[in-house]
C-alpha cells in the first residue's frame, strides 16, 4: 500500500508544473520515484536530471547500464525497479537467462567480460562496501576509468531510486507480478 497519497496535478505549484512537464516529456509520465520526489521539486528536477544522465548519456552502453540498474535492484530488493528495468534490460539485449539469474541473486552467465566486470564489482561493493584492488582493476580495463565512475553513478542514483520506492512503497502496476517474494 502506497504511503503518500495521490498528487492532484491541478494543485501543483509553478515549480512543480515546470519539473512535471519536463519528466513527462523525457519519460512519458509521472511515475516510479518521480511521484514521492515531487513533494520535494528542488529534489525532483535535480535528480531527474542526473537520471536522465545515467540512463541515456553514460558513457556505458545501454545493455551495460541496464544491467548495472537490475543488479542494484536486486540488492534493494525494489520491486518496481527490477520490474520496470528487467524489460528496458531485455530491450537493450540483456539474455532472459542473464536476467533471471540476477532476479534469483544468483551469479548470471555472462555474455561478456564487461558484464562480468560490472557484476564482480557492483556485487563485491554491496558485500564489503568497498572494491578491492583486483575487481577495479578488471572494471577499469573492461570498461575505462570513465566508465567505472559513470558505473558509480548509475549504481548510485538507483540506490536512490530504489530506496524512494521501497521506504513509500510504490506500488507494480496493476496486474504486474512482484519479482521478489515479499
Amino acid at each position: 500500500m502506497p504511503r503518500l497519497a495521490p498528487l492532484d496535478p491541478a494543485d501543483f505549484t509553478p515549480e512543480q508544473q515546470r519539473i512535471a512537464e519536463a519528466i513527462t516529456s523525457g519519460r512519458g509520465g509521472l511515475r516510479g520515484p518521480f511521484l514521492p520526489w515531487m513533494r520535494s521539486p528542488e529534489l525532483c528536477d535535480r535528480a531527474q536530471h542526473l537520471g536522465e544522465f545515467c540512463r541515456f548519456h553514460s558513457s556505458l552502453d545501454a545493455a551495460l547500464s541496464e544491467f548495472a540498474i537490475i543488479v542494484t535492484a536486486q540488492y534493494w530488493k525494489s520491486q518496481y525497479e527490477f520490474y520496470a528495468h528487467a524489460q528496458m534490460a531485455s530491450n537493450a539485449g540483456v539474455s532472459d537467462n542473464v536476467i533471471e539469474s540476477v532476479q534469483a541473486g544468483e551469479e548470471p552467465p555472462y555474455q561478456d567480460q564487461k558484464q562480468q566486470a560490472i557484476w564482480m564489482f557492483v556485487t563485491e561493493y554491496f558485500k564489503t562496501h568497498r572494491v578491492s584492488d583486483a575487481t577495479y582493476e578488471r572494471a577499469r580495463a573492461a570498461l575505462t576509468e570513465r566508465g567505472v565512475v559513470d558505473l558509480v553513478g548509475i549504481v548510485g542514483y538507483y540506490g536512490l531510486v530504489s530506496m524512494t520506492l521501497n521506504v513509500f512503497e510504490v506500488g507494480l502496476p496493476e496486474g504486474a507480478k512482484a519479482p521478489f517474494a515479499e
